[in-house]
């Protein structure tokens, strides 16, 4: 499907992008990939790494600016929507500006896609949109919803799905690249040693990218089935010797990560390696093009970090650490 198309990827210079594109440029070959984003330094450096590849362009510009992005966006076949403010504390201390991003921004590009005639979007979600306890997780939580509304503007012609995971393994900003900088002092900060993470490579969150553009109808969420660990475990998988030290959860921080809450379980369907959730509301298309084989959870189901039946081990964890070590907290 996106051999030989035009891809434009908002938010495109951070670490899902930095995977993304060179994944893709390798697997599908296509026309071209459009880095749209706001940093200039970033995509300077970013832009490094593919000297001389007609097929990687770089877009200046903000999810904010409905204009700039109707000007991206000309001759684009497929979007993959990674920007946000997604820094828990950041959303807290300045909500208009996350608002502004995660919210308007989601409804900016809607309107861009549909006029433009884009074909399919996907959307990047997090664990935190799911009964969400902090404004990131609630303005995530919008953006999801209006992207699935969407497809009722846009008679079929634009398509938008969303993919749902959590903790990224050695993403930019996330706890193993913490942990790694923090064992150096001989002691590891835990904020609860209750507390269970989801854990997902950011390969492995391309390829559910690449499923829900070749599978969707539209409307649906896609989750990503993938093991669980303890926090505990992944302070030892980096460093065993290293002091644990439980300093207290903290504001807008969930003990468990979840992904599918007891109330989406009358709309979800399992798979072999995901499940999907359709839209509670649909008049755009049938359920049954959307369901394709999928089994229907029990009614009650949830998907959360804690009563996960998958469970990655500190050994797995530390030889993934040792395998993506110079990479980790890199992009």
């Amino acid at each position: 499907m996106l051999t030989n198309s035009t891809i434009l990827i908002t938010g495109g210079t951070g670490s899902f992008g930095n995977t993304f594109v060179p994944m893709t440029l390798k697997k599908y070959n296509p026309k071209k990939i459009i880095i749209y984003s706001r940093d200039e330094m970033k995509q300077w450096n970013m832009a490094k790494k593919f000297p001389n590849d007609p097929r990687v362009r770089f877009f200046i510009g903000d999810v904010r600016d409905k204009d700039r992005l109707y000007r991206a966006l000309d001759g684009v076949d497929y979007v993959v929507h990674a920007a946000a403010t997604k820094i828990v504390p950041t959303a807290e201390y300045n909500p208009f500006e996350c608002i502004k991003t995660n919210i308007n921004g989601a409804m900016n590009l809607i309107d861009a896609c549909i006029d433009r005639g884009v074909k399919r979007l996907v959307a990047l979600s997090t664990d935190k949109a799911c009964q969400p306890v902090n404004l990131y997780g609630a303005t995530k939580l919008c953006s999801d919803k209006v992207f699935i509304a969407g497809n009722a503007y846009t008679g079929g012609k634009t398509r938008f799905a969303v993919v749902r995971y959590g903790n990224v393994m050695g993403s930019r900003g996330s706890v193993i690249p913490f942990f790694i900088e923090t064992a150096k002092t001989g002691k590891l900060t835990i904020t609860d040693k209750r507390m269970t993470r989801f854990m997902i490579s950011l390969e492995q969150g391309v390829e559910l990218v690449w499923h829900a553009f070749d599978d969707m109808e539209g409307g649906e969420i896609y989750v990503k089935k993938i093991p669980s660990m303890n926090i505990c475990d992944i302070a030892a998988a980096v460093d065993d010797n290293a002091e644990q030290v439980e300093i207290g959860i903290r504001p807008g921080e969930k003990l468990h990560e979840q992904m599918i809450g007891v109330e989406d379980s009358h709309y979800t369907y399992e798979y072999p390696e995901h499940f999907k959730i359709l839209p509670q509301i649909c008049s755009w298309g049938t359920m049954e093009k959307m369901i394709k084989g999928g089994e229907k959870v029990p009614d009650g189901f949830s998907y959360t970090s804690d009563n996960n039946k998958d469970w990655m081990t500190i050994s797995q964890l530390r030889d993934w650490i040792e395998k993506n070590r110079v990479k980790i907290g890199s992009i």
